[in-house]
C-alpha cells in the first residue's frame, strides 16, 4: 500500500509541475491533428493490428530504470471496428517498461480507458502524453494528460501500459462519446495491439478506467468473450461506470461539465444521421451553435466556456434535452443500446462508486454490479462514502473517489490479486 501512495505522490508532483447550422459539422469535417493519425485508405481486416508507430519521449513521468529522463514510449495507430463492424483506425499510447514486474506471474498489460477528455481531435490523450499538456492556437484549446497517474503507477510496477484514444479522437470523424460498443472495441483492440508490440499475444491483461473510462472498461469486460475471446483478461476496474446513460444524462445536466451531453449527442448523430433533422427541430439557433462548438472542444475548454450548462437553454421548447429525446422515436433504442449489464464479463470485475457522486450516479453503478451478479459474474462492488461537498461542482464528489479508490491502492490491489490468481467471492456488494 505504501508503494502505491509513494508512486502517486511523485506522479501528482509531475502533474503540478507540467501543468504550472449542422450539428457537429465542424468536427466531422476537420482534418486530424497530423498525418500520423490518418489511417491507410484500405485497412486490414484484423482488429487490433498495428498500422504504424512513432517514437514518443515522455518528459512527464517517473524516471526510467536508469534513473533518467525522458521515458520512451510509442504513439500507435491500430485497427478496430465501429458499432456496425466497419474497420476503423484508432490511435493510442504504448509504454513498454523495462522495470521488473513486481507482481505474480508474467508481465501484464494494463489497458487504460481514459476519462472524459473532450471531442476535438486535439484532445486525444496521445497528444498530451509527452509533456502532459497539449495546447493549440486555432481554435484556442488546452488538453491535459489525465492518465499520467495511471500510466505512472502501472509502469512503475513493471506492467506494460496501453492508453487508447478511442474512436474519432485524433483520427478522422467525430469521437463517439460514451458509445458502449465502440469504446469496448477500442479498449480490447488496444490490448491486442499492445501485446503485439510487446511480442506476447498471451500476456495477462488488466483493464482500468474511471467515469467515461469506467463505462468503457465495463463495456469491454462484458463484450470480451464475444469480441476478443483470445485475450487473457485477468480482471477489470470500472470506477464510476456510465452504465445507464439515461440516469447519467439526467444527473450531469447543469453540473460543471454539463456540456458533455453535447458530446454524446454529436456522437449519436455521427452514427445515425437521421437524428439530425429531428434534433434540429428541437434546438434553437443558439443550441445548434453550442453543440457544433462542443464538437471541437476539450473538456477544459467546455468547462471554461459553458460551465454548469443546462440543456433547456438550448431547446426551442425550454425543456431539457432528455425530455426532448423522449419525443424522438429513434432516440430511445440508441440510448437503450448504451446500457451496460446485459452481457456477462468473462473475468472478475471491481466496481467502485461514490455514494454522493454528483456526475455519474451511485445507484446505476450499483445496479450494474447487481445485474452482473445475477448473470453469475465474479463481481466486487465497493462504496466510497465521501460526504457531499459542493454538489454539482464535480471535482470533490466525482473525482475525489477516483483518487481514493483508484490511486489509494484499492483498485491496484484488486488487479494485483487477479494476476496472482487469488480466489475471490463470486459476488460481493458492500
Amino acid at each position: 500500500m505504501q508503494l502505491y501512495r509513494t508512486l502517486i505522490g511523485v506522479a501528482a508532483t509531475a502533474v503540478l509541475v507540467c501543468s504550472s447550422s449542422v450539428l457537429g459539422a465542424s468536427a466531422a469535417q476537420a482534418d486530424p491533428v497530423d498525418d500520423f493519425y490518418i489511417p491507410p485508405a484500405q485497412l486490414v481486416d484484423d482488429p487490433g493490428a498495428v498500422l504504424r508507430t512513432q517514437p514518443m519521449s515522455l518528459f512527464a513521468a517517473l524516471p526510467g530504470p536508469d534513473g533518467g529522463y525522458p521515458v520512451q514510449a510509442q504513439r500507435v495507430l491500430y485497427t478496430s471496428r465501429t458499432q456496425d463492424d466497419t474497420p476503423v483506425g484508432v490511435s493510442g499510447t504504448f509504454i513498454e517498461t523495462a522495470v521488473p514486474w513486481r507482481g505474480a506471474g508474467p508481465r501484464p498489460t494494463i489497458v487504460v480507458a481514459p476519462g472524459t477528455v473532450g471531442q476535438g481531435d486535439q484532445c486525444a490523450p496521445s497528444r498530451a502524453f509527452p509533456t502532459t499538456i497539449n495546447a493549440v492556437a486555432q481554435p484556442l484549446s488546452i488538453s491535459f494528460n489525465q492518465e499520467l497517474l495511471s500510466s505512472t503507477l502501472w509502469g512503475s510496477m513493471g506492467a506494460n501500459v496501453f492508453v487508447t484514444d478511442y474512436i474519432g479522437l485524433g483520427t478522422p470523424g467525430i469521437h463517439t462519446y460514451v458509445n458502449r460498443v465502440e469504446q469496448a472495441h477500442a479498449v480490447l483492440d488496444g490490448a491486442r495491439a499492445a501485446n503485439e508490440l510487446a511480442g506476447d499475444a498471451d500476456a495477462p491483461v488488466g483493464i482500468w478506467g474511471y467515469s467515461q473510462g469506467g463505462g468503457a472498461a465495463a463495456a469491454a469486460a462484458e463484450l470480451a468473450s464475444e469480441y476478443a475471446p483470445g485475450l487473457n483478461i485477468k480482471g477489470t476496474w470500472a470506477g464510476a461506470p456510465t452504465a445507464d446513460l439515461l440516469e447519467v444524462l439526467k444527473t450531469v445536466d447543469g453540473t460543471l461539465i454539463g456540456g458533455v451531453i453535447g458530446y454524446a449527442l454529436n456522437g449519436f448523430v455521427e452514427r445515425d444521421p437521421s437524428l439530425l433533422p429531428l434534433l434540429d427541430e428541437r434546438l434553437t439557433d443558439h443550441g445548434k451553435a453550442v453543440l457544433a462548438d462542443l464538437s471541437t472542444q476539450c473538456i477544459g475548454d467546455t468547462i471554461l466556456k459553458y460551465p454548469f450548462l443546462r440543456t433547456e437553454t438550448l431547446t426551442s421548447n425550454g425543456q431539457s434535452m432528455l425530455a426532448n429525446l423522449a419525443t424522438i422515436p429513434q432516440a430511445g433504442p440508441i440510448l437503450d443500446a448504451q446500457r451496460i449489464g446485459r452481457s456477462t464479463p468473462n473475468a472478475p470485475v471491481l466496481i467502485t462508486s461514490g455514494l454522493n457522486d454528483d456526475t455519474v450516479p451511485y445507484g446505476q453503478a450499483r445496479q450494474l454490479a447487481q445485474d452482473w451478479c445475477g448473470r453469475g459474474a465474479s463481481v466486487e462492488f465497493r462504496t466510497n462514502p465521501l460526504p457531499p461537498i459542493l454538489q454539482g461542482a464535480v471535482i470533490p464528489n466525482h473525482f475525489g473517489p477516483q483518487l481514493i479508490d483508484g490511486y489509494g491502492g484499492e483498485a491496484a490491489t484488486f488487479l494485483m490479486d487477479r494476476f496472482a490468481d487469488v480466489p475471490m467471492a463470486t459476488c460481493s456488494l458492500d
